[in-house]
């Protein structure tokens, strides 16, 4: 492709260089530039791209573009393109490289801190369900139709964003549900893309290594809302505090979902159990196999979604009756001693406040919740002893444990939970680094209608141990002890 046509939406500041020449492929990792490829320079969080440019040029770049005015020596072999900020440019790049992608999809994002994974892939498999080809951008597992992509980020670079996206035009999807994280609309890794709706669905700490603080967090959340255009929707959680923030600077037509007040997108809670809740939607009464208030504004959301997106009320019912949990979200094991083993995702303080109410909702006071968690190894400090604490007031035995501890100590992680605690609170708490001996005494320890939650990992099948990835899965290791 020719670099002008690929600079046709940025901003450029100034231009050393044939404008006209053709570019053979774009990138902004150093390592993979080959001969005739463009590579963009951006800033991250560990390392600046522009320290790489005499590398990409090594590796035969033959256009470089930039945001800092850094350069000294220009060859005259490549093009230099200076722009005013290089991850946008980044963004605009790639969309152009793909084609616009987004523009011929319907493109959904879903933001907040917690049930993002939960709604985007209840949206996919409910389109897919009712017959429609679509994608799905998650932490989960990324697909295109039925074919899976593996994936380590909640939201992928820009490049791989639209690459991604690229394939579900070609394989013909209709529909693409994409998670949209914080870190990635700050570092405009969405930037260009084109939404017809997005979905907010609370706001909790987290991430507070990464932001300034939870009013920072908000506004980027926020910012998400402000870019959607006019002819898209917001739709967004009016129970959550910070709800209908989300909506006051956008363009976007407005809409509501809730359980506690009115809204466009209305439920109740009739029965909860193990197995599902009896609720109601906009008076429609249903069955659906999820456990807990939260999973009811997941199911909102979904619902809500759908209806925005055109799709029948009746058939979208009958839909989320049969939808079931996505893996290692409320993930429910029986042993065959009346013992209930959930595995779930829950890694904030308010995700575990939420499992937690809502296996109390269920059991009442036929059992005991046990409870095994642990937290992230460099990431957020600030919520380990809230965890500790809300676990401590909220179950009836804890075991503290080994989360990904990457590059921290785990018994430092531990240290900082134990700082949540009361002197009396952290004589009744047991502390387990090993998380697979962790688990399996919470097991031992279980009796008949007792319940196990093992919070933290969820879906993750490994565990992050000094820049190594071991296998390790929650639920492998609960139904080996269910065996014995």
């Amino acid at each position: 492709m020719k670099l002008n046509q690929l600079l046709r939406n940025t901003k450029i500041i100034s231009v050393h260089g044939d404008r006209n020449i053709d570019v053979k492929n774009i990138c902004s990792d150093s390592r993979k530039v080959n001969p005739g490829f463009l590579f963009v320079a951006v800033a991250g969080i560990c390392t600046d791209g522009h320290d790489y440019i005499p590398k990409a040029i090594e590796q035969g770049a033959t256009v470089v573009v930039y945001d800092k005015p850094m350069i000294e020596e220009y060859f005259s072999r490549v093009t230099y393109i200076q722009v005013e900020n290089s991850a946008k440019a980044l963004a605009e790049i790639a969309a152009a490289w793909y084609d616009n992608p987004s523009e011929k999809l319907k493109l959904v994002g879903i933001t907040g801190t917690n049930g993002k994974t939960t709604i985007a892939t209840l949206l996919y498999d409910t389109v897919r369900k009712l017959g429609h080809s679509a994608g799905l951008l998650s932490t989960v597992c990324n697909y295109v139709n039925d074919e899976a992509y593996p994936t380590s980020l909640t939201t992928l670079d820009a490049i791989s964003l639209n690459q991604l996206m690229s394939k579900m035009v070609d394989a013909g999807c209709e529909y693409a549900f994409m998670e949209v994280s914080s870190h990635a609309i700050h570092q405009h890794r969405t930037h260009f893309l084109r939404f017809v709706g997005g979905v907010y669905t609370n706001l909790s700490q987290d991430h507070l290594d990464y932001h300034k603080n939870m009013l920072e967090y908000l506004n980027v959340k926020k910012q998400f809302f402000d870019n959607l255009p006019a002819n898209a929707f917001a739709l967004t959680n009016s129970d959550d505090k910070n709800g209908m923030v989300m909506l006051q600077n956008t363009k976007a037509s407005k809409h509501t979902y809730s359980v506690k007040k009115l809204a466009d997108y209305k439920a109740r809670i009739f029965e909860k159990h193990f197995d599902g809740t009896d609720i109601e939607i906009n008076g429609r009464e249903l069955t659906v196999q999820f456990v807990g208030v939260f999973n009811v504004y997941n199911l909102l959301a979904v619902y809500g979604t759908a209806v925005l997106l055109g799709l029948p009320t009746d058939d979208l019912l009958v839909t989320l009756s049969s939808l079931k949990s996505v893996a290692g979200r409320f993930q429910t094991i029986r042993s065959p001693h009346d013992v209930t083993a959930i595995v779930d995702y829950a890694h904030t303080p308010d995700a575990l406040v939420n499992v937690l109410n809502a296996i109390h909702e269920v059991l009442g006071n036929k059992g005991e919740i046990i409870t095994v968690v642990g937290s992230g190894g460099n990431r957020d400090k600030t919520k380990r002893p809230i965890m500790a604490r809300e676990s401590v007031e909220r179950s009836n035995k804890v075991i503290l444990t080994t989360d990904n501890p990457r590059f921290e100590e785990p018994q430092e992680i531990l240290n900082d939970m134990l700082t949540g605690l009361t002197t009396k609170q952290k004589q009744q708490t047991l502390n387990i680094l090993d998380r697979r001996e962790a688990i399996k005494t919470a097991c031992n320890l279980a009796k008949p209608g007792d319940v196990i939650l093992i919070a933290g990992k969820g879906h993750e099948n490994y565990q992050d141990i000094k820049g190594v990835k071991y296998h390790f899965d929650d639920k492998e290791v609960v139904e080996e002890c269910f065996l014995i």
